[in-house]
């Protein structure tokens, strides 16, 4: 696994030079999306660390839940009695040679014994209920967790295939140009020879073109280095990727809106306030400590004698009690346990904020990052048309002697330049906004691949509730419990947006 995974990393580099050769099949954003989305080992990793958290709540429940244990045991004794000074000898088998004094010998016991243990809780004070609703909390802060990642994962794939594009084309540009300088040079030769321009034109014209050349070189490279990024966390090499759907329609249409849409679906919001709910459980779950404790147990044993072993001869005992255990002092525990629980409750409810604030502070930065990239892109296209212009103008105006050389390789230079700040302009432009989309809470499978099947957080968690050990008597006992403890309550979300594709 390891060698094949390397051999692809391998191919992504050596294929670079490749990139506009034999044609290969057509590769959507969508596609890659999709396939990061079913493969990448971060994304999968969290979701089994989701199933995992999961267990918290049947744990937790298991509180309520009755438990029965079996407990069996089989023992032998052996007394040895020394004989005492001036003991009267016993002839203890009879065949008139005394083998031992009274009062000294050998006794041998032995016995056996089973039993069934069966505890049921009947009501915990709040304890076992506090419980399981700081798990319920904590599942719900995992599931915005993983929100969080799959955003991360879908933007890194995002910012991998835009920037496989966007060096494609750059390394188009570089191309086109050494073959444009490639021409000047075999011009300035053929001038040169008839005595038009003169040694000089010819080595600028030289330095250019290795210069030119070098420049594409670099280009070569840092598009293998994009499409290695791109199988890491694709999962394949990049194919003929087609041009990027419009994100427009999953943008918020104001700043104000993208502030109003974070709040309510910023996944490290959420997992803020739910981390709080779960904070919130666990001040009712030491305050519970406080409360008594009502539990019945019944136990059905037998005991006997191990060997010769004779079940009718086993007596049996059967024993069923109630039990109320109520504290009265526990030398200041509880209320330090108190304490220090109202004090995480603070700072997570602190942690709310401070994720709030963050995710505005995020907004922010992405839409003030769009709306310079879009005006970018506005400036570099009239760049490209101006600078083409002028190029072409250079090139005439050498032809009948009112440029020199070095008046068309600037030209050209400038045109270069033009066109990679374009392609640059329209890269950042389409990042910022998937940024925008990941600060908002909307950057998922659910509005970039809807038609793809996807993965239920939640699937797993309803599919525990009825899980091994579950009771039917638990739901009442569960809501006798919970009278007095907060209930983990869901957030709402806003509903996907329409697909950009």
């Amino acid at each position: 696994m390891f060698i094949s995974r390397r051999a692809g990393l391998l191919a992504a580099v050596f294929s670079a030079g490749l990139a506009f050769g034999s044609p290969v099949a057509a590769e959507s954003l969508a596609d890659a999306i999709a396939l990061a989305y079913q493969t990448n080992p971060t994304l999968q990793a969290q979701r089994a660390t989701l199933r995992a958290l999961d267990e918290s709540t049947v744990q937790a429940k298991s509180g309520w839940r009755p438990t029965l244990s079996a407990s069996a045991s089989a023992g032998y004794t052996e007394t040895r009695t020394p004989q005492q000074s001036g003991a009267t000898l016993v002839d203890s088998n009879g065949d008139g040679i005394p083998d031992t004094a009274a009062g000294s010998g050998i006794d041998e016991r032995n016995s056996g014994a089973a039993t069934f243990n069966l505890s049921q809780p009947i009501w915990t004070g709040g304890r076992v209920a506090s419980a399981v609703s700081a798990a319920q909390a904590e599942v719900l802060a995992g599931q915005e967790n993983l929100r969080r990642i799959e955003a991360e994962v879908l933007g890194g794939v995002i910012v991998a295939y835009v920037d496989v594009r966007r060096d494609i084309e750059a390394l188009r540009i570089r191309q086109d140009n050494v073959q444009v300088l490639r021409r000047q040079l075999e011009e300035s030769d053929a001038r040169f020879e008839v005595g038009e321009i003169t040694r000089t034109d010819v080595a600028q014209s030289q330095a250019r073109l290795a210069a030119a050349e070098a420049q594409m070189r670099s280009a070569e490279a840092q598009l293998a280095i994009t499409r290695a990024g791109y199988a890491a966390i694709v999962g394949q090499n990049p194919g003929d990727l087609e041009p990027e759907p419009p994100l427009g329609p999953l943008l918020p249409p104001s700043v104000e809106a993208a502030f109003e849409a974070a709040e309510i679906n910023n996944p490290q919001v959420r997992q803020a306030m739910y981390n709080a709910q779960a904070a919130e459980a666990r001040v009712s779950a030491a305050r519970a400590e406080r409360m008594p404790n009502l539990g019945l147990n019944a136990s059905l044993g037998w005991s006997g004698l191990a060997e010769p072993f004779e079940p009718s001869d086993y007596s049996r005992n059967i024993t069923g009690r109630a039990t109320l255990t109520v504290p009265l002092f526990t030398g200041g525990l509880t209320n330090s346990r108190v304490r220090a629980a109202r004090e995480r409750e603070t700072a997570s409810e602190l942690g709310v904020e401070q994720a709030r604030r963050t995710a505005l502070q995020n907004v922010t930065q992405a839409w003030s990052q769009l709306l310079a990239a879009r005006a970018n892109i506005g400036s570099t296209d009239e760049q490209v048309r101006a600078t083409r212009i002028a190029a072409e103008g250079v090139r005439q105006e050498q032809q009948v002697g009112l440029r020199t050389t070095i008046d068309v390789l600037n030209a050209e230079q400038e045109l270069r330049s033009a066109e990679l700040a374009q392609i640059s302009a329209r890269r950042d432009e389409y990042v910022a906004a998937a940024s925008v989309l990941s600060a908002v809470g909307r950057l998922d499978a659910a509005n970039l691949i809807p038609d793809v099947e996807r993965y239920d957080a939640q699937a797993n968690s309803r599919g525990l509730r009825f899980a091994g050990g579950w009771t039917p008597w638990e739901v009442p006992i569960g809501l006798a419990d919970s009278i007095l403890v907060p209930v983990t309550e869901e957030l709402p979300r806003d509903a996907p947006m329409a697909t950009a594709n």
